[in-house]
């Protein structure tokens, strides 16, 4: 045996005079830096008038082969300007986060006439360019590239061969130091030949396939998106409202009277039920396609849509999709005219706070879905089964153990709409659905402390029904909220919300429709609304018995935490290969399912990544879906109540004798 006992001691002298030694001493002391300080460099807005002038934005938007935008912008600068600094939007209104596509802004260049000018990327605000200006120099031109995706991994497209899409915020700079409201704009779009154009802007007038509009301010340019296409028409809807639709193809446009009708419905339950419009006219522009990137925003005047190519031309199979323009056109109401104090900034520069997104995207979440009932473009057992989704996913969702329905409205910022390992458990923008079923239950409340009496109605037009005709916007803070409500109805409302939207391990949000009349239930087949679901996506959700959503080529797209499939070991990207030994497919899946109620096991063959695993998973609750079930008589449902139309029906006309 090696004498190792001897080691010891003369290891520790040696390393006591290793460490004794002046070069040790240095080597062994650590450096501490002292952070560089940063400097403010770009100006907070002021309600100050841009001193320049009017700004000119041209835009070349013919080039649909490489959907690439080329912009000429040219910003006045006062007398004496040595520096211009010019921002790109970054906070972006609807969209509750820091959006802006910088990365696609490209060869970007400044011109004082054909002189080049220096400039530099702030390197702390990078959305800020800073512009050296000569002596002399009465205006710089900007000149660059929006670089529309080409497929949907680049973000989503814009410009397809029919139609394009086009956002000003994307290919536009504004100077900062002021309120966007302040600083003057003439902008003009080259589009391809022979497009139909459609925009909220005012004063169009065209020369070939040049068009401009009358000079405006920035955040109405902002606001005031363009939807243009190769095959177009436009729906008059009454109150200086314009359906505009452009499809794929032309018999696409095509709707029937009838079709319209339900949106004319729309456009008057909304009056009825606000009690104001807040603009001077609202374009309803609508996307019939598959090829340009989905979409659906609110704007003051206007909103954007996507719809499938067969929205008209199939419409009964699209019911479950209608809810869209419903919740888009109520924006101009919840979200545009009335604010959050905190969502409201002069810039697009400023962060935006979304504390009450809420009382924001929440109620107009649900009113967009009792738009969409009383106007008739969705029918009762597809809103009933919509709120079933809402509720039934609300049932068993960890996440709601956690975190608070108001902190989901910071996860835009945060979480920046992608895609998250186990959303049951991290929680998304519940703030919209659960937020809708919270003021579905206010509803009720008023209507059982009023006898029916009152409504969410009576508040709505307080809050939403005045100053006629206004388009600008009027913020609030939630003590006004709880002032307008107890004015309709007295209640404790500060108690109510600060406990389900503050408080999170509450309850499962059923209040408004147990009080409405009804009761959620689970069956084995799909309500409508989830079967239309389904269908669009290509899908099987099974999120309420194994736990799991599966495509159609058998891959699992999103797993419950701690359900049944993730207990077994089955998470999203896996692949269902088999069932029971035989190859994957939707109603092989089912049935295995219905027979595990009897003891025979649901044997998986599980692929991941290179991995093959006979994965059985422990589930004998069958088949389940949400449905919502009356529990009160035929005709005195509450809930049946706020979903009715508020405008008076035409009288029956007697049938004359022959």
């Amino acid at each position: 045996m090696k004498p190792t006992f001897a080691i010891a001691p003369l290891t520790a002298l040696l390393l006591s005079t290793v460490l004794a030694s002046p070069l040790a001493a240095q080597t062994m002391q650590r450096s501490a830096p002292v952070a560089v300080p940063i400097s403010p460099s770009v100006p907070d807005a002021r309600d100050v008038p841009y001193p320049g002038g009017t700004m000119l934005l041209d835009i070349d938007a013919s080039d649909t082969v490489r959907a690439a935008y080329r912009v000429t912008q040219t910003i006045p600068v006062a007398p004496g300007t040595t520096r211009l600094t010019l921002l790109f939007p970054q906070w972006l209104p609807g969209t509750h986060g820091t959006r802006g596509p910088l990365a696609e802004l490209v060869d970007v260049k400044f011109f004082a006439g054909s002189t080049p000018l220096k400039w530099k990327r702030d390197p702390v605000e990078v959305f800020a360019f800073h512009v050296d200006i000569p002596a002399g120099a009465s205006a710089v031109t900007a000149k660059f590239i929006h670089t529309s995706p080409l497929q949907a991994s680049e973000g989503r497209i814009t410009v397809t061969q029919e139609m394009l899409n086009l956002q000003w915020e994307k290919m536009s700079l504004y100077p900062a130091g002021h309120y966007v409201r302040q600083i003057r704009v003439k902008p003009s779009v080259t589009f391809p030949a022979g497009w139909s154009v459609a925009t909220a802007l005012d004063s169009m007038s065209a020369a070939g396939n040049r068009v401009t509009w009358a000079e405006t301010d920035y955040e109405t340019l902002v606001d005031s998106p363009i939807f243009a296409g190769k095959y177009y028409k436009s729906y008059d809807l009454g109150q200086k409202v314009t359906l505009h639709v452009v499809a794929d193809k032309p018999e696409q446009i095509a709707a029937k009277p009838e079709q319209i009708a339900l949106h004319r419905n729309l456009v008057t339950e909304a009056r009825l039920a606000f009690g104001a419009n807040h603009f001077n006219h609202y374009e309803m522009l609508l996307a019939l396609t598959d090829r340009m990137g989905s979409i659906g925003l609110e704007h003051h005047r206007s909103s954007e849509n996507q719809l499938e190519p067969n929205a008209f031309t199939e419409w009964d199979k699209n019911e479950h999709d209608r809810n869209l323009l419903p919740h888009e056109y109520s924006h101009s109401w919840s979200g545009k005219f009335r604010r959050p104090a905190r969502l409201w900034t002069p810039d697009y520069r400023q962060p935006m706070q979304g504390d009450l997104l809420w009382a924001y995207e929440g109620q107009d979440q649900f009113w967009g879905t009792v738009l969409a009932a009383r106007s008739g473009l969705q029918g009762k057992a597809v809103i009933l089964g919509m709120l079933a989704n809402w509720a039934g996913g609300y049932t068993d969702y960890p996440g709601r153990e956690w975190r608070s329905v108001e902190d989901t409205g910071l996860d835009p910022v945060f979480g920046a709409r992608k895609p998250k390992p186990f959303a049951s458990l991290a929680r998304g923008e519940d703030y919209y659905r659960e937020g809708a079923l919270v003021w579905l239950e206010a509803d009720q409340i008023i209507r059982a402390g009023t006898d029916g009496r009152k409504s969410i109605d009576d508040f709505a037009r307080s809050f939403f029904g005045m100053r006629d005709g206004d388009w600008g916007q009027l913020p609030f803070e939630v003590d006004e909220i709880i002032t307008r409500l107890n004015a309709v109805h007295p209640y404790d409302w500060k108690t109510f919300f600060d406990t389900r939207i503050n408080q999170p391990g509450q309850p499962a949000p059923l209040g408004g429709i147990e009080k409405g009349g009804y009761k959620l239930v689970w069956k084995d087949e799909p309500n409508p609304y989830d079967k239309g679901l389904m269908t669009e996506a290509k899908n099987l959700s099974l999120t309420h018995s194994l736990g799991i959503v599966i495509d159609k080529d058998g891959k699992v797209t999103s797993t419950r935490w701690d359900s049944p499939a993730f207990n077994a070991g089955i998470v999203s990207g896996s692949k269902i290969v088999a069932v029971g030994g035989n190859a994957y497919d939707a109603d092989g899946m089912k049935a295995a399912i219905k027979a595990a109620k009897n003891g025979t096991p649901i044997d998986l063959l599980v692929q991941r990544g290179s991995r093959f695993q006979t994965i059985s998973v422990d589930w004998k609750g069958g088949l389940r879906w949400p449905w919502l079930e009356r529990t009160v008589p035929e005709g005195t449902a509450r809930l049946d109540q706020l979903m009715m139309p508020l405008r008076p029906m035409p009288k029956a006309v007697p049938a004359k004798k022959k």
